[in-house]
């Protein structure tokens, strides 16, 4: 029985090392990713930021960037999210919810609040941004679950080496009784 444990032993720390060594490579490769990916758009802080005239390269960055974004738009706001803004653009240049009193296109059609639109954009770009910071958060924790596996694999594998082979190496030395033969203490 005591082979069996060994070998089983022997196969969960292999598992739990390649599990480990593969979290860790792909852990790496997914903020390489997040970095290579924000470099190429070229995104550099604002003055006004946290991160000023640096170029937005981390996940970290891009959250912060995210953040300098949304003030700026509640700034052309008024302080006013897109729920709270009127739906459309009025006749007498003010918005409004009231189609009657909205300003319309060639077409006879409502013109949209040209400030709704500019939270639709800046939150498509937010998201993506703080989508970068998840995705990198996320590549971290692999890399320190990938060590925890790799040194949990390692432990598994010196306990089964030293402990199961020395528990077999000593029911190998048991003297075993013969039939009729009492053994003395």
């Amino acid at each position: 029985m005591s082979r069996l444990f060994q070998y089983g032993g022997i196969v969960a720390s292999v598992v739990l090392i390649a599990f480990g060594i593969g979290s860790i490579v792909i852990g790496f490769g997914g903020r390489d990713r997040v970095h290579d990916d924000l470099t190429r758009e070229q995104i550099v802080g604002t003055p006004d930021s946290s991160i000023p005239n640096q170029l937005v390269d981390t996940g970290s960055e891009a959250q912060a960037f995210a953040k300098v974004m949304r003030k700026h738009t509640l700034e052309a706001t008024g302080g006013l999210t897109y729920a709270q803004l009127p739906r459309y653009q009025g006749k007498d240049g003010k918005a409004t919810n009231d189609e009657k009193l909205a300003a319309t296109n060639d077409n006879g059609k409502p013109i949209d609040n040209p400030l709704r639109n500019l939270w639709v954009q800046e939150t498509a770009l937010t998201t993506a941004l703080n989508t970068s910071y998840f995705a990198e958060s996320v590549a971290t924790f692999a890399i320190v679950m990938g060590f925890g596996l790799l040194l949990s694999g390692l432990g598994f594998l010196v306990l089964t080496l030293r402990v199961l082979r020395r528990f077999g190496d000593e029911r190998d030395r048991a003297p075993v009784p013969r039939p009729g033969v009492a053994l003395s203490s």
